[in-house]
């Protein structure tokens, strides 16, 4: 009770003021979505969440999963937990497995885990220019998985003069908030550094960054127990892309990254344990561009080589390969009419290796001769925006897969915008279709994997407006509703033998819900923005999930080089499960309710010098993301960035 008061007096007191300062969701009618092709947002008849550089600039300290879930209808379970948690992507009552991650236009995923995704512990935030986030199913353009949503990150560009240089740097505390002050120490270091740059018509830029953090075990010890250690999160990545410009309209450049992180985890029957899971992961790819008077057209490409180890009482190696590419044209008709024709590809292998019992080494138990499949995605879609205010947006995809036959995805999403003086209210629907293949782990892995898998069906219906004036007041309400057929689950297929493996669910499953994003600036210091997610799924799939999710801030200018940004995060109980190691059954457990608040301050030192500080759950507030796994207390952040 008392949480819900002090939500309804932060709703109170900011009243309609309030939207996403946190995440800036920008829906200014001339901001562009560049997800893809070029498109005003207010013809685009989707609502599209951009954090954007300023935001970036503003939240230094925190990690990608932390920026994604202060967007509406999306939260990242898992990102205000331990350093090394694994995440959970919960978008409209979805999973992992239907978000699809795009970095610099490619599609991200990981062949050896369960659910295909990719990691986003990975990246690191001082290297990223913008975040682009698609809610609902966008199979058509962005391919198989992208049922919920589509997270597109794109990289910093090289700077256009000859030699430019950045270092970020901060410390901070790590702590439960189960510890008293006293306790605290710096445990949390992050530190990045780029160079970058243009000669004449080369271009290049290399980055380095390491994330260390100590101070929190995974598992929440019992009452009084000590015991716990710390389960430490050390990870390093560092990326060079190198480019040349034949002339303003083409352009060519290749990449090399590594990322390698090794975090401790304890025992999943909450027993304190000196675990480990070590990743390690090389991609090459690049970008090819070429415009010319009426289009443009586009290659990307990604390799990815992967390696996981598990060190625990159950080791396991995993190895993956993947390579995808994505190619299309984009073409203007006329100044109204345009179309985008594209062909992506995916081939994805893996191996595995465990020690069986009794014996002590390594033996492979799937090989990546049979655990594989590619793919072969040619889509089309067309935008008209027309001279007196409707718009439409419409397209297909066939999806040739390996393993299954050929399935067609469509999308077909109107929009009107009238214009009333200078303001402009947008109508906008859209029926959409997504198709999920089972991962290769789900398909292939010798004890739980099930080969006569069907692939997953999706079908989103969206329906809302967009209210857009000239004083910088925006407004948005989007209803979904989202249903799901042959669902993957991992269920107990014998009770007497407590065996497990993925199965296609029976039934249908159905979510639904709102999302409202209101955004209001007040002169040219104040700034005061929120948004509020309602989500109602299946009880037996709304593990994790909030029904009711607020997100809320204020920000205030103090001077032209100093900023302070006030932040709400409020989630309703949700359901959780958990393993009873007595019982050998899994058990549903109610999460309570939590709000944090946080507060940031950066200020601009000199020309090149940025100082930052951050307090995260400035009231200390105790709570659950996870059953029994530890969650972050009161912990306070500083830092700088110098750039040369």
């Amino acid at each position: 009770m008392k949480k819900l008061v002090i939500t309804a007096v932060c709703l109170v007191a900011m009243g309609n003021t309030i939207a996403q300062e946190v995440s800036k969701v920008e829906q200014l009618d001339s901001v562009t979505i560049i997800t893809k092709a070029p498109l005003a947002r207010k013809n685009s008849g989707k609502i599209v969440a951009t954090i954007s550089q300023e935001t970036l600039e503003k939240s230094k300290g925190k990690s990608v999963a932390q920026l994604v879930n202060e967007v509406s209808g999306i939260e990242i379970n898992g990102s205000r937990s331990n350093e090394g948690q694994n995440l959970g992507y919960f978008v409209r009552g979805g999973r992992n497995r239907q978000v699809v991650i795009l970095l610099d236009g490619v599609q991200m995923n990981d062949p050896s885990h369960i659910n295909n995704d990719f990691d986003l512990r990975l990246l690191t935030p001082s290297t990223i220019e913008r975040i682009e986030i698609i809610k609902g199913a966008s199979s058509v353009l962005y391919g198989s998985g992208a049922a919920t949503a589509v997270i597109s990150i794109t990289t910093k560009a090289a700077s256009e003069k000859p030699i430019a240089a950045s270092l970020t740097s901060s410390m901070g505390t790590n702590s439960a908030s189960e510890k008293n002050d006293s306790e605290h120490t710096l445990q949390e270091f992050t530190n990045a550094i780029s160079l970058n740059g243009t000669l004449n018509k080369f271009f290049y830029d290399a980055s380095f960054s390491n994330r260390y953090a100590d101070g929190l075990s995974a598992i929440a010890a019992p009452e009084g127990d000590t015991r716990f250690e710390a389960d430490v999160f050390n990870r390093y990545n560092g990326r060079i892309n190198l480019g040349y410009r034949f002339n303003k309209d083409i352009s060519v450049s290749r990449f090399f990254s590594f990322n390698k992180f090794k975090s401790g985890f304890d025992d999943f029957s909450y027993n304190d344990a000196d675990y480990q899971s070590i990743s390690q992961q090389l991609n090459t790819g690049g970008h090819f561009e070429w415009k010319y008077k009426n289009g443009t057209y586009v290659f990307n490409d990604n390799y990815s080589w992967i390696e996981r180890e598990v060190v625990s009482s159950f080791p396991a190696k995993y190895d993956s390969r993947s390579y995808t590419l994505d190619t299309y044209l984009h073409h203007k008709f006329t100044k109204r009419l345009s179309v985008l024709v594209g062909l992506q590809f995916i081939s994805s292998s893996f191996n595995s290796f465990t020690i069986p019992f009794g014996a002590s080494h390594f033996e492979q138990e799937v090989h990546e001769d049979i655990a594989k499949f590619s793919v072969i995605d040619p889509y089309v879609n067309l935008v008209y925006v027309s001279n007196y205010g409707l718009n439409v947006n419409v397209g297909a995809r066939l999806n040739l897969h390996s393993v299954y036959d050929s399935h067609l995805v469509y999308n077909l999403n109107p929009s009107y915008t009238f214009d009333v003086g200078n303001n402009s209210l947008t109508l906008l629907g859209s029926y959409s279709t997504a198709y999920i293949t089972p991962s290769l782990y789900q398909l292939f892995d010798p004890i739980y994997g099930n080969e006569a898998l069907l692939p997953e069906e999706n079908t989103t219906m969206e329906g809302g407006i967009s209210f857009s004036s000239e004083n910088n007041f925006n407004l948005s309400v989007v209803y979904f509703n989202r249903t799901e057929e042959n669902f993957v689950d991992f269920v107990l297929v014998d009770p007497e033998m407590y065996s497990y493996q993925y199965i296609n669910t029976p039934e249908t499953f159905e979510a639904s819900g709102v999302e409202v994003e209101v955004y209001k600036k007040f002169g040219k210091k104040f700034t005061a923005s929120a948004n509020y997610t309602n989500t109602q799924a299946d009880e037996r799939f709304s593990l994790r999930i909030p029904e009711h999710k607020l997100n809320a801030s204020l920000g205030f200018q103090l001077t032209e080089a100093s900023f302070i940004g006030l932040q709400y995060q409020f989630n309703s109980e949700r359901n959780d499960t958990f393993f009873n190691p007595i019982t050998f059954e899994s058990e549903t457990i109610r999460l309570d309710s939590y709000g944090l608040f946080d507060i940031s301050v950066t200020t601009k030192v000199i020309s090149n010098l940025t100082l930052f500080a951050t307090v995260s759950n400035l009231l200390n507030e105790e709570y659950e993301e996870l059953y029994r796994y530890q969650a972050r207390g009161r912990n306070i952040r500083a830092g700088f960035i110098l750039d040369f």
